[in-house]
């Protein structure tokens, strides 16, 4: 025999269920790597920061003698 349950129970257990949290916290955590990306190449694609890091390596490149 199926028991059926009330809709407050039914209700109750939907809620309860967390099943699909994970893949929604996954995407939001995406789409803000997807953002941080887009910052960091919008920031490197600066003439300024490129010469600042080509001297780093450069000089980090460079034998003191």
């Amino acid at each position: 025999m199926v028991r059926l349950r009330n809709p407050a129970e039914r209700l109750r257990t939907r809620l309860a269920d967390d099943s699909g949290a994970a893949t929604a916290e996954y995407a939001i955590a995406t789409m803000a790597a997807v953002g941080f990306a887009g910052l960091l190449v919008a920031i490197m694609r600066s003439d300024e920061v490129r010469g600042i890091l080509t001297d780093l390596i450069r000089r980090a490149l460079t034998v003191n003698g």
